[in-house]
């Protein structure tokens, strides 16, 4: 096998197409191998219409940037015919190395995709020598075209939720089927609440999906996306997962923490000896002095604490009425034990909103879906954005989701 031989080789060309020509540019830094390819003469090629062989009509030179040959970028040139088709006229011959519209040919694309998988876009980048803002095209291209190819007929259970895309208020939702165990995120969407569902609900339909087949969402307490729910899925039972509750009273006795502590001393190590779940293991000593602390003083904060800490024991209800029960219980418990007191006012507000969800609260003991799986991919989706240092906009955002925990990663991996 000669050197050209070699080289057509590297390239996956076949017939007609040959290389007649191949230099090293030296001066560039890195240096440049340059390859020339050209038909044989007199070659004929399919219509990108009809697939009929026609003779060239003229020819165009292009350029491809192709794998490194071994530390040399390499450029691929080639005079691309046009041929005059019988029945389609003058078409452009579409090069089966490379995918129309892209500068790169596909044995480049390939590895690019297979770097982006183990690491942040900006580093692949780097090891190929080519802008991130060029890589997250392709990105994008392949992630587009793996997710249009998803088949949504036999979904019936849904898990929605939100991640932060940037810093503030700038939201994504992610959708997930419930049943998938591995890679279960089908859409992600900008922003957050009625609009997103209803685009979930489009996407589906164009999916194979059928809306009427959704017989349980799993969500948080979001007005917007319960209305949502409700609107675009009106056979769907709505579960609201135990973590939203404990997270709702989690904040309010942070904000019932931060309340108190403008006008009074707080305890050292409070903050996140309050957050955390009093159980042995998962407090440090000096978390355990501050609660200890806080019910000597007997701050409000204290009350609060006490009642997020409560919440184990609807959590803790044998059956569904029994939950329903406990919940009733327990929301006159915390009325009682609240007062009037007016930096207390979270901790009212989030009883208020367990008591206006207890309905959905209570399926949480008849449904075997939790969105527990949601969060641990949130916690994914932010490692991943801290690993890059944030995307470039939300669409890089979404299509980074898409590849780390959906079926697209398992397409792209098999082509």
């Amino acid at each position: 096998m000669n050197g050209n031989e070699v080289m057509l080789l590297g390239l996956g060309l076949t017939p007609p197409w040959k290389l007649v020509e191949q230099e090293l540019d030296v001066e560039s830094k890195p240096h440049e191998l340059h390859l020339h390819i050209e038909a044989d003469r007199g070659a004929q090629y399919p219509c990108p219409e009809c697939g009929m062989l026609s003779s060239a009509h003229d020819f165009k030179d292009q350029t491809w940037r192709h794998l490194n040959f071994f530390q040399h970028h390499c450029y691929v040139h080639v005079r691309m015919p046009r041929v005059r088709c019988v029945e389609h006229g003058v078409k452009q011959v579409k090069a089966p190395w490379a995918r129309q519209g892209s500068a790169f040919t596909l044995l480049f694309e390939q590895a690019a995709m297979m770097l982006v998988r183990e690491m942040p876009v900006l580093a692949a980048s780097r090891i190929i020598g080519v802008t991130d803002k060029r890589l997250w095209r392709v990105v994008e291209h392949y992630v587009s075209e793996a997710v249009s190819r998803f088949d949504l007929s036999s979904l019936q259970a849904v898990g929605l939720d939100e991640t932060a895309a940037k810093r503030g208020q700038n939201y994504v939702t992610v959708f997930i089927d419930m049943d998938r165990r591995v890679e279960p995120v089908l859409f992600v969407t900008p922003g957050h609440g009625k609009e997103a569902v209803t685009s979930f609900r489009q996407f589906m339909e164009s999916h194979r999906g059928n809306p009427g087949r959704i017989r349980e969402v799993v969500c948080d307490m979001s007005r917007a996306f319960l209305a949502g729910v409700g609107d675009e899925f009106p056979e769907a039972q709505i579960t609201v997962d135990w973590f939203h509750i404990v997270q709702t009273f989690t904040r309010a006795v942070d904000d019932v923490r931060k309340r108190e502590g403008r006008d009074t001393s707080m305890p050292k190590h409070l903050r996140w000896a309050v957050l955390k779940r009093a159980e042995a293991g998962r407090l440090t000593e000096n978390q355990v002095l501050a609660l200890g602390e806080l019910a000597q003083r007997n701050l409000e904060t204290s009350t609060a604490w006490r009642l997020k800490e409560s919440l184990r024991w609807i959590r803790e209800a044998p059956t569904p009425r029994a939950a329903r029960w406990r919940i009733t219980r327990f929301i006159r418990f915390g009325e009682d034990l609240l007062g009037e007191s007016p930096v207390l006012e979270p901790m009212r507000k989030a009883l208020k909103t367990l008591q206006a969800h207890a309905h959905q609260i209570a399926r949480r003991w008849t449904s075997t879906y939790t969105n527990a799986r949601l969060e641990g991919l949130n916690g994914l989706f932010q490692a991943a954005r801290a690993r890059a240092r944030g995307y470039r906009n939300t669409e890089t955002f979404i299509s980074m989701i898409y590849l780390i925990a959906s079926p697209a990663a398992s397409m792209l991996k098999s082509t």
